[in-house]
């Protein structure tokens, strides 16, 4: 028998900031804030929550793991929407024919956001950028 994911656990110092900066990304929606934690969870039901917890040390280093966002539409625009809601544009990145976006949230964490469907991306193309 083998373990199941059941929750994605966050480290920050503010979440309320960091947990409603990706509840605005996902679209999901705050359904626990006890005390010093955030849950985040979607509103389908289709996926597991995220929850923030205070840590008291800040982020020092480039995160180990990240998320990747598929957007509706364009890159250019979730990226934009993303930067309004509080992140920040480290880069793109160009490889051959695929491109992504790499940015930080309100508390620096990594993620990027990938190629969307007006960018030529269609599901078929399942795990390529």
């Amino acid at each position: 028998m083998t373990s199941a994911i059941d929750t994605l656990t966050v480290d920050c110092v503010d979440t309320g900031v960091v947990g409603r900066f990706w509840a605005t990304a996902l679209g999901w929606a705050v359904v626990d804030e006890s005390g010093t934690d955030l849950e985040i969870a979607d509103p389908r039901g289709a996926d597991r929550p995220i929850l923030f917890q205070v840590v008291p040390e800040p982020k020092t280093a480039k995160n180990r793991w990240h998320l990747d966002l598929r957007p509706a539409t364009s890159m250019s625009d979730e990226v934009a929407r993303l930067v309004d809601a509080g992140a920040s544009v480290l880069g793109r990145i160009d490889d051959d024919e695929n491109f992504w976006t790499v940015l930080r949230d309100p508390e620096d964490n990594e993620f990027c956001v990938l190629r969307g469907p007006d960018d030529g991306w269609s599901p078929e193309e399942r795990g390529s950028t």
